[in-house]
């Protein structure tokens, strides 16, 4: 069959890798038996109209019987044809088939036939000869068998064969078991199996295997299967096609892994969390067991140093990540959280240290080029069952952050090329994402230490109240934020109570927070009404906001809340006002919880809006229980509902302030909440008549000796005769000023409280003020005194007047007088 023009084809000319192969089955005389689906798109015969009619009744030129035997039984003894035929279409049109026909034996020794062909119109190198077709076939990439009804093989082609390094006759009689053991048997058969008993063809079927000729590799095909029928219309066999598609497996699973980790890996701003998404993506599609190991530096968030040097000793870093496709991780004893020490010839080292990535393919015990870990490390991880690592560095932005370290143990396969630069991929992700998250964690850390600064370290002395506090940050994603609290002392054992918000988080706002504290509490120093103390407040956040407004929205002020009270224990009276902060909640000892109506105000930064306050009276033992929007505003609750929630933690018998804020966090839905908490607590105390003495002085100077010799008696009363001499320096200048230059009535109080607090009222709004008296100057000096000799002195205004007053310590400052007094008298 040979031809002068199989010259002119080349191999690169053949289309069998894409065209569709129609498959026949004919018996020892000639008759069809077996019919595809192909066929009958080729054609148009359908198996009914062929299925035991001679192969004659499909040739443009059809021989009589004997001599399409002959020709059968030639070719049985060639080893098989290939060649061109023509053939008719159902239809009665001509159309040249480009035909292959190989023997086959069948279960029972008989003798059939495969004809496989193709259409060849349009392709104009299908006049070549047959030994041309034959080449064609002989090197299609698609490999081809047929099966027999016991799913045996009765025949393959030459691409089947050069693929599994196999000779085809060794395929004959073989089962699917036999040929394909890394397959999985019953499921394929089971496929295999419906196409035969029901017709219907099994169209691109993807398989995925191990073959024993691959070495442990894995192994892709693209398979379809078509029955073969015989002429009474019962199944043959069968006729599989199959492409490898190997590399476009592996290709579309290294995207996969690299698409899953791009969800997966840097969804959280947490170092450890991210290396350890590393471990989470590789293990077990890439890996069976994976490591990563970080510098030190990288968890506080600081600035990593150089990469160690093999030469100077093991490089120490400490385990982020670890996943091993096994209950435990025997070859590993470093946990999470724990120190690993890498010895200077180490792969994590050296890596390390050059910046590149290292592959081990095969583990030696042994090594002699120093390309793997050393003996101990080799030793416990062969015993363990591991037998490839690739290890690589971990860099960002210049910077070494530490290593990650693959191993191959279970899997057969040993780490390739393709798969360093997969691992490679993975980790120069995974090292932006924990540089990110490192920075993060710099600057979050940062942001705490200055909201930790800013807030209250301790409760200050003070006898107005019990007081008890809670701040309760967000959670990390949200980072720092505004909220603030503070118990500031006043004069005449007065408390300020404030709580505020400032809008949004993040260090700008903890900054933001500071400043507005600072300003609380100056403005409370001043002994303001909280609604002026609000209007300065809301002015100064204006005046923020208009200077730093250059800045864009991330740099100026954009608003606060806050509530601010001012409790006397002496009179038991409490003073209020907000600005759009929630309103404060009042337990009475032993009584209901209820909310203060207090007028709302607008939060502070709007501008040129009045604020209001509110003044009650308070039972002793009553709690204040001032908070944040954060308490009450928990996802899947309004404000209402917090309140109310609120409201039912506070009720019930009576507690200690400390376990009362600790009953009202366990109401929380969540835990971190969504916004940060602060709750402010504060019991109320009351100053008994045993604690406080007050009389009204004439505007006389002959009334100031009666107002000293009132305050001595007291003093005795009291039991405080001690703190005599340096009170009646006090009353004494204090009541004279009031005399000489304030309006009556004129009042004079003593308070018992931490300290001997002396203070003198009257209806005049001119305040007394330090100076230096001059060396010819007949006064002056009484109130240099007093500043000298007493713990704390000012003035606080009233809307009836003003009060200046003094605090006294129990424990009198005898130097600090003799000097005080040393000092006017020289001055005299």
């Amino acid at each position: 069959m040979a031809n002068t023009e199989e010259s002119q084809v080349t191999a690169a000319g053949i289309p069998f890798g894409t065209a569709e192969t129609a498959t026949a089955l004919l018996d020892g005389h000639g008759l069809v038996t077996g019919w595809s689906a192909p066929a009958t798109r080729l054609l148009g015969f359908t198996a009914a109209d062929v299925l035991g009619a001679p192969v004659g009744k499909l040739l443009a030129v059809a021989p009589d019987a004997r001599g399409v035997v002959a020709a059968l039984e030639w070719t049985r003894d060639e080893g098989g044809w290939a060649g061109l035929v023509p053939a008719v279409t159902r239809e009665g049109r001509r159309v040249n088939l480009g035909v292959r026909i190989n023997a086959v034996t069948d279960g029972e020794g008989a003798a059939r036939w495969v004809v496989s062909a193709v259409g060849t119109e349009g392709v104009p190198w299908w006049g070549a000869s047959g030994s041309v077709i034959e080449r064609m076939f002989a090197l299609s990439p698609m490999g081809m068998a047929v099966l027999n009804s016991d799913l045996r093989y009765v025949w393959v082609n030459a691409a089947t064969a050069r693929a599994s390094g196999i000779p085809a006759d060794k395929w004959l009689g073989r089962s699917l078991a036999e040929m394909l053991p890394g397959i999985d048997i019953e499921a394929v058969e089971a496929e295999l199996r419906t196409v035969l008993d029901t017709g219907v063809p099994l169209l691109g079927r993807e398989y995925v295997y191990q073959p024993p000729w691959k070495a442990g590799q894995e192994q892709a095909l693209l398979a379809s299967v078509f029955r073969l029928d015989a002429a009474a219309g019962n199944p043959l066999g069968l006729c599989t096609m199959a492409n490898d598609i190997t590399d476009r497996y592996l290709a579309k699973r290294r995207l996969d892994l690299l698409d899953q980790a791009g969800e997966r890996i840097g969804r959280t701003l947490d170092v450890a969390q991210t290396a350890q998404d590393l471990a989470d993506v590789a293990v077990p599609e890439f890996a069976d067991l994976v490591t990563v190991d970080l510098l030190d530096a990288v968890f506080r968030g600081d600035e990593p140093q150089p990469a160690p040097d093999p030469r100077t000793g093991a490089a120490v870093l400490r385990r982020a990540g670890l996943r091993s496709v096994g209950d435990g991780s025997p070859a590993t004893p470093v946990e999470v959280g724990q120190t690993a020490a890498h010895p200077a010839t180490s792969p994590v080292a050296r890596a390390l240290h050059t910046g590149r990535p290292r592959l081990v393919a095969r583990l030696d015990p042994h090594p002699g080029d120093g390309g793997a870990p050393g003996p101990e490390p080799i030793a416990r991880m062969r015993e363990a069952g591991f037998h490839s690592l690739m290890a690589v560095p971990l860099r960002a932005r210049g910077s070494h952050l530490g290593a990650a370290l693959f191993w191959r143990g279970p899997r057969p396969q040993p780490f390739q090329d393709t798969d360093l630069a997969l691992a490679t991929e993975l980790t120069s992700r995974v090292a932006v994402a924990v540089d990110n998250a490192r920075r993060f964690t710099r600057e979050h850390n940062a942001a705490l230490t200055l909201q930790r600064d800013l807030l209250p370290q301790g409760a200050p002395e003070q006898t107005a109240v019990e007081a008890a506090s809670l701040y309760l940050p967000a959670d990390a994603k949200a980072g720092v934020g505004g909220d603030w609290f503070d118990v500031i002392p006043l004069s005449g054992a007065r408390v300020g109570l404030v709580v505020g918000d400032v809008v949004g988080h993040g260090i700008h706002a903890a900054a933001t927070m500071g400043r507005l504290r600072t300003a609380v509490q100056t403005l409370a120093g001043l002994d303001l009404a909280p609604d002026e103390l609000l209007a300065h407040l809301d002015g100064l956040i204006g005046r923020l906001t208009e200077s730093e407004g250059h800045g864009g929205a991330e740099a100026g002020v954009v608003g606060a809340t806050c509530l601010y009270a001012v409790y006397d224990p002496v009179s038991r009276r409490c003073t209020l006002a907000r600005a759009g902060h929630p309103p404060p909640l009042v337990a009475a000892p032993g009584g209901p919880v209820h909310v203060l109506e207090l007028p709302s105000g607008p939060p502070l930064g709007v501008g040129n809006l009045p604020f209001e306050s509110t003044e009650l009276t308070l039972d002793e033992g009553s709690a204040l229980v001032l908070y944040t929007n954060g308490l009450i505003a928990a996802h899947g609750l309004d404000a209402d509902a917090g309140i109310e929630r609120l409201c039912a933690a506070l009720a019930g018998p009576h507690r200690p302030v400390e376990a009362l804020c600790e009953r009202v966090m366990e109401t929380l839905p969540v835990n971190p909440p969504d916004d940060d908490v602060a709750l402010l607590l504060a019991r109320t105390r009351a100053l008994g008549a045993g604690q406080v003495a007050s009389r009204e002085v004439p505007r006389d100077p002959a009334a100031v000796s009666d107002a000293r010799a009132w305050a001595l008696a007291t003093l005795g009363e009291w039991g405080l005769d001690e703190l005599a001499f340096t009170a009646e320096l006090v009353v004494s200048e204090l009541v004279t000023n009031a005399v000489r230059y304030g309006s009556p009535p004129i009042r004079l109080r003593l308070i018992r409280e931490r300290a001997l607090i002396c203070e003198v009222s009257d209806h005049s709004s001119t305040s007394p003020h330090l100076r230096r008296a001059g060396t010819t100057d007949e006064g002056g000096r009484g109130l240099f005194l007093v500043a000298h000799v007493v713990q704390d002195w000012g003035t606080r205004y009233t809307p009836e007047g003003k009060t200046v007053w003094a605090e006294q310590p129990f424990e009198p400052h005898a130097a600090a007088l003799a000097a005080a007094l040393g000092e006017g008298m020289a001055a005299g």
